[in-house]
This record gives structure tokens, C-alpha cells and sequence, in this order.
């Protein structure tokens, strides 16, 4: 009996061991191939290169980043005109006034994924109703290929496939932009579709294309053309537009960027949330800030973001520009586009407000510029940090490439720095949004007031030249109140800063009212001989007490 025990002690013995060690070989073999996933994130079973703006090659390089670029459509691609987002005209009808005369007044809705980015701009009737120019395109596509082979087309050097997948080249994509910016959009769309995507063999886009002229077959308000192209391909912003295709690494390829933060560099704005730009001034300034050479990392997690989701000029009177020449705040925008003037020697203005004849500027949609005055971008956290958070896929650590609002992905957007419950951020933000909204309204407000004010001394026989100081006012205020409107944070991005320029719009606009009003009616009487109270306070009212007894 004593030896049947010690049998079983040594099977016993024996099984454990054996488990160990199967255990401990596993663990060994999945560091191993953790490890070896990790030093190897991708494997090259595609070609890639500088005319690969169909991101297809692409996703079978880096398929977790493809699928999450795909999911910014939602879980279906949804077009037609049945599909399109709600109208923001609808929500607030006050935006009809504030852009009266522009073709916003037209259709302006709710935005939807980057998927969507030029199916919704190719079916906005800002496009099919009104003339617009190719300037539009500079963020809605993938134009970088179209920029290159214009551009070293006019610099008369060799601009076949070869020479064009060969290298990314800022020079030619410069030129070529603005070769383009200022042509009719229909006309840009068209080239777009006529130059090579890197997958000639595939006659299909990932996401539908918009139909042309829209829902209604019309280009800038007429019937599409029988002889319009409609061969080719375009895509929207796709893997090529933020990454070098050889080695990966995350770039600015959007020219109108490259320009104005060359400007933004050479001015005296102190951008602290930017060091790059602090040591380059500090170096002597020997060449031209160039953020592909000379920003970090991190800063490029927000200029790759920044290339588009800023204020500029879009139309056809020049070439569109980045306003950042005197730096990032509201009123440095502002007084860049008051000291610019037109090629023609004019005074800038985006348009003539449609009630009141005023210039007014407007506002397209600046997330960089109020994010740059927030406390995360003192803090050193980028665009993508909150947009594109960090997750873990296998042993990989993988930029999410389902862009998105961080309310959707709070865990890794927001909780790797603020170690509270999720309900709190949510709380936080909400207040915040609810604040800005709040403020927003009483700004529309104070805005239609103003307006009625000054059609009322229009009607009375003001003359313009009269309403001068009222117009500039009216400038003012409208470009406040657009300026939080259009941003897309609802005053999240710099709570503070959003407040106080939604507080100088109402100023502004109760200034422009009360000018037209008195403008408007008979000069107002004398207030000498109204009779009044002398200053009074508590110790005179003793002292008065105290003689009468």
C-alpha cells in the first residue's frame, strides 16, 4: 500500500511538472511572438507609393488602421439625398440671417464622418447652386498627386506615373496648388479624377462617389454639361494624405498649411504649446520653418489635423490662405484679414451680408486655433491623443483611425489622464457645452437685434456711408459669433476663450444697435434740465438723521 502511494506522489509529481512546463513554454513562446510582432507591426504585401491615394494598397499593409479609416462611415456608407444629415438652417434659422448672402444661407448641415467628406461636398447644393472654386478641394480630396503633376507640368519638368510616384516633391505640389486654387470647382473635381490613384486595375472607390451636379444635375446653378468627364476616380482624405508611404512616418502635405505655419512661425506670437516653433526662432531663423523637418512628434499628432480643420480663405479672388500671419487668437485672424487686401488692390472681404450691404468675413471652421488657446494644448496633448486615442491590438500599440468625438471612446480618450468616473467627463463636458450654447443663443439674439436695427434706419433713409462705423461694428460682432458657431467643439476645446468672444459679439452687436437706432430717429432731446439726485450714501443719511434732532 505504502509503495502504491508513493507511485501516485511521483505521477502526481510528474504531471505537475510537465504542466509547468508546458505553461512556462507557452508564456516563453508568446512573449516571443509578442516581441517579435512588436519590432514587425506590418508586413509589406503591397506596394505603396506617391500616387497611392487609393488607400486599398494600403489596407492590406496596415489592415487595423484601413478598418478603423473605413468605420468613420458608420456601419453603413449612407448616400442619396434621403441620407443627408440634419440641416443646421432648421436648428437655428438665425444662421440664415448671419449668412445672408452667402451660399451657407443655402444649405449648411450637421457633418458626418471623413468618410463622407467629398460625397457631401460634391452633393451640397453650396456647390451645385452656387460657383465655387477649387480651392474647396484642397481638404475635401486626396489632391496631393493632382497638386504635383500641375505643378511640374508649369515648371516644365517630366510629369508621367514614374516621375509622379517617385517623390512626394512641396516645390511642384506648391505651384501646382496654386496653379489650381482660384479654377471653377467642377473643372478641379474633373482633373482630380483624370490623374492615377496606384490601382489602375481597380475601377472602384471604397466609398461612393457623389453624383455629378449633385442631386439635381447642376454645376454652380446650371444643368450639367452633356460633355461633362465622368471617367476616373477621387477619393476623399485617405492614408497618403498624413503618411509617407515608404516608411509610415506621419506628414503635412497640404500646401495651404506648409505656407501659414511658415507664416505663423516668422510672426512674434508667443505659441508655447508649439516648441518647435520656439527653438526654430530661438536657431536664427536660417531657412524656413518646415514642420515635416523641424516639429516633433507630437506636434505633428496635431498638424496633421490642422492641415484642414482650421479658419481660411476659399474662393476664387486668391489663392486660399491660412489668416495666421499675426498669430492664433480670434483678433489675430481678424486683423489679418483686416490689412489683406485683394490681387486687385481692394479691401478683403469674404462677402456682402445680403440685408444690410455691410462686408462681413467668414468664418470656416477653426478647431486649431481655439484648441491652441485650451489647456490641453498647454498641457502638450494633440489632436490625436483625444481624436485617435492609443489602443492595444495584440502586442501592437495602434493609433485608432476611427476618427471621432472622444465622448464615444472615453476609456482611451480621456481616462489615461483624468483618473475619474466615466460619468464625471461626461458631466464636465456637458456643462461646458451647455454653457457655450447658452451664450451662442443670447449672441444670435443680440445679432438679429442688430440686424433689424440697421434695416430699420436703412428704411428711414441712413445712408451706407452713415452706417460706416455701424458696418464695422456689424463686422465684428457676426465674425464672434460665427467664429464659436463654426468651431465644432462647442467651446470645448477653450471653454474661457470661447466665453469671451461670444461676450464681445453681444457687445458688439448691442454697440451696432443702439448706433443704428439713434441714426435712425430724430436727434435726441437735452438731458440738462432733468432733474436729478445727488449722490447719497449711508453716512450722509446719518448725519442728516442726527442734525435733525
Amino acid at each position: 500500500m505504502k509503495r502504491r502511494g508513493n507511485t501516485r506522489l511521483l505521477v502526481l509529481a510528474f504531471l505537475a511538472s510537465a504542466g509547468a512546463t508546458v505553461l512556462v513554454t507557452w508564456v516563453l513562446v508568446t512573449i516571443f511572438g509578442h516581441k517579435q510582432e512588436a519590432r514587425t507591426p506590418f508586413v509589406r504585401v503591397a506596394e505603396v507609393d506617391e500616387i497611392s491615394t487609393d488607400p486599398v494598397p494600403w489596407g492590406k499593409n496596415w489592415p487595423h488602421q484601413y478598418d478603423g479609416w473605413k468605420a468613420t462611415a458608420g456601419d453603413k456608407f449612407y448616400g442619396g439625398s434621403s441620407a443627408m444629415p440634419q440641416s443646421k438652417l432648421e436648428t437655428d434659422p438665425w444662421l440664415k440671417r448671419l449668412y445672408a448672402g452667402y451660399a451657407f444661407s443655402i444649405d449648411y448641415r450637421e457633418a458626418r464622418g471623413h468618410a463622407y467628406m467629398l460625397y457631401d461636398q460634391g452633393v451640397t447644393e453650396r456647390v451645385t447652386k452656387k460657383a465655387q472654386a477649387g480651392a474647396c478641394l484642397h481638404c475635401h480630396g486626396s489632391t496631393t498627386v493632382l497638386y504635383r503633376k500641375v505643378g511640374l507640368e508649369a515648371m516644365d519638368e517630366p510629369s508621367d506615373p514614374e516621375a509622379l510616384a517617385a517623390d512626394f516633391n512641396m516645390p511642384a505640389v506648391q505651384r501646382g496648388f496654386e496653379e489650381l486654387s482660384q479654377k471653377p470647382y467642377q473643372e478641379v473635381l474633373a482633373l482630380l479624377k483624370s490623374v492615377p490613384d496606384g490601382t489602375p486595375d481597380d475601377p472602384e472607390t471604397v466609398f461612393p462617389e457623389a453624383p455629378a451636379g449633385g442631386f439635381n444635375g447642376e454645376f454652380a446653378g446650371k444643368p450639367v454639361p452633356e460633355n461633362h468627364p465622368s471617367m476616373g476616380e477621387a477619393h476623399p482624405v485617405t492614408c497618403i494624405d498624413c503618411h509617407d508611404p515608404q516608411t509610415m512616418a506621419i506628414r503635412v502635405t497640404r500646401p495651404g498649411f506648409m505656407q501659414g505655419i511658415a507664416a505663423l512661425a516668422e510672426s512674434d506670437d508667443p505659441v508655447p504649446h508649439l516648441p518647435s516653433i520656439t527653438r526654430w526662432r530661438k536657431s536664427g531663423r536660417k531657412t524656413k520653418y518646415d514642420p515635416n523637418v523641424d516639429a516633433s512628434r507630437q506636434e505633428m499628432r496635431t498638424f496633421v489635423c490642422a492641415q484642414c480643420h482650421v479658419e481660411y480663405y476659399c474662393a476664387n479672388k486668391m489663392t486660399l490662405t491660412f489668416p495666421w500671419g499675426n498669430g492664433l487668437k480670434m483678433e489675430d485672424l481678424e486683423s489679418f484679414w483686416d490689412e489683406t487686401t485683394f490681387p486687385d488692390g481692394t479691401e478683403f472681404f469674404d462677402y456682402i451680408h445680403g440685408e444690410t450691404g455691410a462686408p462681413v468675413y467668414k468664418v470656416q471652421h477653426p478647431e486649431f486655433e481655439l484648441w491652441s488657446q485650451g489647456v490641453h494644448a498647454r498641457a502638450g496633448v494633440s489632436c490625436a491623443d483625444c481624436h485617435m486615442p492609443y489602443e492595444r491590438v495584440g502586442a501592437m500599440k495602434l493609433s485608432n483611425h476611427n476618427v471621432q468625438s472622444p465622448m464615444l471612446n472615453i476609456n482611451n480618450a480621456c481616462q489615461t489622464c483624468h483618473h475619474v468616473p466615466e460619468q464625471e467627463l461626461r458631466d464636465r463636458v456637458a456643462t461646458i457645452q451647455d454653457r457655450t450654447r447658452s451664450l451662442l443663443e443670447r449672441a444670435a439674439g443680440a445679432m438679429t437685434s442688430m440686424l433689424d436695427a440697421i434695416m430699420e434706419a436703412k428704411a428711414a433713409g441712413v445712408t451706407d456711408e452713415q452706417l460706416a462705423n455701424v458696418f464695422e461694428l456689424q463686422r465684428k460682432a457676426m465674425w464672434r459669433l460665427d467664429y464659436v458657431s463654426s468651431e465644432n467643439s462647442k467651446g470645448f476645446h477653450a471653454a474661457q476663450e470661447a466665453a469671451r468672444i461670444l461676450g464681445e459679439s453681444i457687445d458688439y452687436s448691442r454697440q451696432a444697435e443702439a448706433l443704428a437706432l439713434r441714426l435712425r430717429g430724430p436727434k435726441a432731446p437735452s438731458t440738462k434740465d432733468l432733474p436729478t439726485k445727488p449722490i447719497e450714501g449711508v453716512s450722509d443719511r446719518a448725519a442728516k438723521a442726527a442734525s435733525s434732532k
